[in-house]
């Protein structure tokens, strides 16, 4: 029952998220806030960094610390688009999944196998990738070689060959666009819909379904099975799981290595969407795929609010920057709901005064938001427009703020980043 709870309180929310959404888009004027197009470029913007938030979500929760998302990414990219050009996007997948997944071995040996402490490890394998991709490019893509005579150079790779698989429902496009009709009314709410469905359903990319899929699937295999349990176990106390029988070291290597595939996978995409590798494409998606992962509290449904989030709100920078000053507005909505919910608590009929929470501090909380949706809603009316520069950064000062709010909630695994030694203490 309580399960069912939490499900429906989700869904109030996501509901509650998008009428906001729509109420600023009328007030603002700025139909890019919940267009199909705005919506698009966000699930693409989100895939690789939820993909790599799972990769850190499996290894820390078998107690290994995975700052080196970014590197084993690097390295899905770059075979993903040597083999894709060759081979096709079959061989850019495998190939990406197995490169990232390589990245993950070399963590779990170096932290696993001989106890290398979790961080210097992780900077090594971001260090590494980028560099190995560098020689590799050098060595494969110099001028000569058959690859260079494809379109390739030192810094990318010659283009796929073959198309990646994409999708739409039947009634999505042509004159029979449902939700793009309904979405150039720009009527309240239902244009708003149209456009969010719109964005998620056309020309859907095969590795977002399998993006997407993984989420449910890593919630069921940790939380509902056996295999799960022990794995957990391991991140929680492997000290007591050796006890029970559970062989330590095999669950955090498989872990780990389940963890660099992901971020191979994320890789992978990156390479699907530009048609080739190109050096630095990942721009330092591995890292806000750990902070999406931290924000959603080590839980899959938290990693994929988190990734929703910093892809939306890079989405929206790429589709319209003007129109980016309507978080200002935003944010001022939530604080007034916020602000309103706690007054109807606190002036609910019946309750003493310490039940219903009418304390200093909840006062000062109160007056604190109040205050904050004020100034945000005189900075959206004074600027017009942010300047470029940071402009550019909103995803990644969103990433700052998101991660500020929410580490007052956060438990990680209570073993996660220990050094553990068959048969010893802790």
């Amino acid at each position: 029952m309580t399960r069912v709870r939490k499900y429906h309180l989700a869904l109030i929310g996501v509901a509650l998220l998008i009428l906001v959404m729509s109420l600023v888009r009328v007030i603002s004027g700025h139909n890019d806030i919940t267009s199909s197009g705005t919506f698009a470029a966000a699930l693409g913007l989100a895939v690789p960094i939820g993909l790599a938030g799972l990769g850190g979500l499996w290894a820390e929760r078998a107690g290994v610390v995975n700052i080196g998302l970014e590197g084993m990414m690097v390295l899905g990219t770059w075979f993903a688009g040597w083999a894709g050009y060759q081979w096709g996007p079959l061989a850019a997948v495998v190939a990406g999944l197995l490169a990232g997944a390589l990245g993950g071995l070399i963590h779990a040996i170096a932290t696993v196998g001989f106890g290398v402490d979790h961080i210097i490890s992780g900077v090594a394998i971001n260090l590494l990738g980028p560099g190995i991709t560098r020689f590799l490019s050098e060595v494969l893509y110099k001028e000569g070689t058959g690859a260079a005579e494809a379109g390739a150079g030192i810094t990318t790779s010659p283009a796929l060959s073959g198309k990646a698989w994409e999708f739409s429902l039947p009634f999505l496009s042509g004159q029979t666009d449902v939700f793009g009709m309904l979405e150039k009314t720009h009527w309240f709410l239902i244009s708003d819909l149209a456009g969010i469905l719109g964005g998620l359903t056309r020309n859907v990319n095969v590795l977002v379904i399998l993006a997407v899929a993984m989420i449910p699937l890593t919630f069921y295999v940790l939380w509902h099975t056996a295999f799960g349990l022990r794995l957990r176990s391991v991140g929680e106390n492997p000290w007591a799981a050796e006890s029970l029988g559970v062989n330590v070291y095999r669950f955090k290597y498989v872990a780990v290595v389940i963890s660099g595939a992901f971020a191979g996978l994320g890789g992978v995409f990156l390479v699907f969407v530009t048609t080739k590798y190109v050096e630095g494409q990942t721009q330092g998606r591995g890292f806000i795929g750990l902070a999406a992962m931290i924000f959603g509290n080590w839980r899959p449904g938290g990693l994929a609010a988190g990734a929703s989030l910093f892809g939306y709100a890079d989405g929206l920078q790429l589709r319209s920057q003007g129109a980016i000053t309507t978080f200002f507005l935003f944010g001022a909505i939530l604080l007034l709901i916020y602000l309103g919910n706690k007054i109807r608590l606190m002036t609910r009929p019946g309750q003493p005064a310490e039940l219903a929470g009418r304390t200093a501090k909840d006062y000062t909380i109160m007056a604190g938001a109040a205050a904050g949706a004020l100034v945000l809603i005189w900075m959206w009316m004074v600027i017009d427009k942010l300047p470029n520069e940071f402009v550019y950064i909103t995803p990644h000062v969103l990433t700052l703020l998101v991660l500020l709010v929410a580490s007052q909630r956060l438990r990680m695994p209570k073993a996660d980043g220990v050094r553990y030694r068959r048969g010893e203490q802790h």
